[in-house]
């Protein structure tokens, strides 16, 4: 497996991990055998790094990798590392009602995620979205005395704009900014990103297949579950999908060409950004894991990314990347 480091201060992870919210929550249900085995899959293969929220599911998805490292081989436990969201609010229907990033509320959030993941520290622990009503510098700061506590190995941040994260930097040490970066969403690159390298914090990318609609294997005539949440995502809604189904189309001809899949050169892409990168795959079967993990083999040279970027220049995608309502929580889109 190949390594990569994230950021200056952060932790060495697998060149890829696993996103595991899909085996919980929001992409309609999911086969509980079958997730264990994926993570089980994605350690044997050699995958160190595995991202959840303690909200995903309301802490089912917490439970479940527990469930599969406490199944797996010891050595595979020891090199797990595990990343933790928090500070989103639920209601008992599924809905979000908002975030909390009270320094006390923090610790609150940290200790139940310990109990839940059967584990003396979290290797990475962010809040998922800014409390608008909470100074970065205070949520930071209450993170920042977990890890001196030795609850938390690093800190880590989530879909924040420069200017918090020059504001969270000057807090405490940033091991990596989680944000959603693929071919279909490429707004950091103007300016949050030049400012994590200029900051020495990594980058782990989540969405890089966008939801599965870059993957290859979404169709226009799929028919989503009610607990599906791209039933409610702009981009995958009337015109907005036919429009991105055909930017996936005249990728499908570049991997073609290159013999690999149209998922293969979505996570190659985001791979070929930067070793300060590291994409977060939302697999939930074996078979998917495999053939994401089959990107890493894949070499695009300058041509290649010349031709992607004919292919789905940036800017492309129809629609925006979540509900207007759930864009408005995104300090990483002021």
């Amino acid at each position: 497996m190949q390594t990569r480091t994230l950021g200056t201060t952060g932790p060495q992870t697998s060149a890829l991990g696993l996103g595991c919210m899909g085996m919980s929550a929001l992409y309609g249900d999911a086969d509980r055998a079958e997730s264990l085995a994926t993570v089980h899959a994605a350690l044997d293969a050699g995958i160190t790094l595995l991202d959840t929220g303690d909200f995903y599911g309301m802490g089912h998805n917490e439970l479940l990798i527990n469930e599969a490292l406490a199944t797996a081989p010891a050595a595979a436990r020891e090199k797990a590392l595990v990343s933790v969201k928090f500070g989103a609010l639920r209601t008992v229907e599924g809905g979000f009602t908002g975030y909390d990033g009270r320094p006390n509320a923090v610790k609150n959030f940290a200790a139940y995620s310990l109990q839940r993941l059967g584990r003396d520290h979290i290797d990475i622990y962010r809040i998922a979205r800014l409390d608008p009503d909470v100074p970065v510098e205070e949520t930071i700061g209450a993170i920042a005395e977990l890890v001196e506590a030795g609850h938390v190995r690093h800190i880590g941040l989530s879909e924040v704009g420069a200017e918090s994260l020059r504001r969270a930097a000057a807090v405490a040490p940033i091991s990596d900014l989680q944000i959603e970066y693929s071919l279909l969403s490429r707004g950091i690159e103007d300016e949050i990103l030049p400012t994590a390298r200029e900051l020495g914090i990594g980058v782990t990318a989540y969405g890089v297949l966008s939801r599965g609609l870059i993957s290859g294997h979404f169709t226009r005539d799929r028919k989503l579950a009610a607990n599906d949440f791209r039933g409610m995502s702009p981009r995958f809604q009337g015109e907005n999908l036919d429009r991105n189904l055909d930017l996936v189309e005249a990728l499908r001809k570049i991997a073609e060409q290159k013999g690999i899949t149209v998922a293969q050169t979505a996570i190659a892409w985001v791979l070929s950004r930067g070793e300060d990168i590291v994409p977060l795959v939302g697999a939930r079967r074996r078979d998917r894991l495999t053939e994401a993990l089959g990107a890493l083999d894949v070499a695009l040279d300058a041509d290649d990314l010349a031709a992607i970027e004919r292919a789905v220049p940036a800017g492309a995608a129809a629609g925006e990347r979540y509900p207007a309502g759930q864009m408005a929580h995104l300090d990483s889109e002021r």
